[in-house]
C-alpha cells in the first residue's frame, strides 16, 4: 500500500523563517563553516582586549608613575588619569561587545569592529608610554577586525 497524505511542497526555510537559495539545497538550518569559530574566537578575544584596556586603564589612573614617559612625551598631551578612564570605557564596552558577539548578535559586531579601531587608534597614541603592551593590543586588535569584518555573520543564525 502507498501513502495517500498530502505533502505540503514549498520553499524550505532557515531558523529565522527567510527563504533563498543558501536554504533550498537542503531542508533545515544552514551549514556551519569552519570560520564561524573565527569569529567566536573574536568575541573571546574582545572581551581578553577588554580586560587588557581595564587592567591599563587601573595602572592609569591609580598609579601613574607607573608608565615609561611623562605626559609631554605621549601623542596627545593629556594626564594619565584621563588615560586611565579612556582605556577603562574602552575595556568595558569592549567586553559586552565581545559577550554579544560570542552568543551571536550583529550589534555586537559593529560595535566590535568600531571598538577595536578606536582601541588601535588610542594604543598608537599610548605607544610611547608602554610600547610593548601597546603593540600587543593593537596586534589583537587587528585579528578582531579581520575576524568580524569577514567572517561575522556566520555566527549570526546559531
Amino acid at each position: 500500500m502507498s501513502d495517500t497524505r498530502n505533502i505540503e511542497t514549498s520553499q524550505p526555510t532557515g531558523p529565522t523563517g527567510r527563504s533563498g537559495p543558501e536554504y533550498s539545497a537542503e531542508p533545515g538550518p544552514p551549514r556551519r563553516t569552519a570560520w564561524a569559530g573565527m569569529v567566536v574566537f573574536a568575541g573571546v578575544m574582545l572581551i581578553m582586549l577588554g580586560a587588557f584596556h581595564a587592567m591599563m586603564g587601573l595602572v592609569a589612573v591609580f598609579d601613574p608613575g607607573y608608565y615609561l614617559v611623562t605626559r609631554n612625551g605621549l601623542i596627545v598631551s593629556v594626564d594619565y588619569t584621563t588615560w586611565g578612564w579612556i582605556h577603562l570605557l574602552f575595556g568595558a564596552v569592549a567586553a559586552i561587545a565581545g559577550v554579544g558577539m560570542v552568543a551571536g548578535q550583529t550589534w555586537a559586531r559593529v560595535v566590535g569592529i568600531i571598538i577595536a579601531v578606536l582601541s588601535a587608534i588610542v594604543n598608537v597614541a599610548f605607544i610611547a608610554a608602554y610600547p610593548i603592551w601597546s603593540t600587543i593590543v593593537i596586534a589583537v586588535d587587528v585579528l578582531v577586525i579581520y575576524a568580524l569584518a569577514v567572517h561575522g555573520k556566520e555566527v549570526r543564525d546559531y
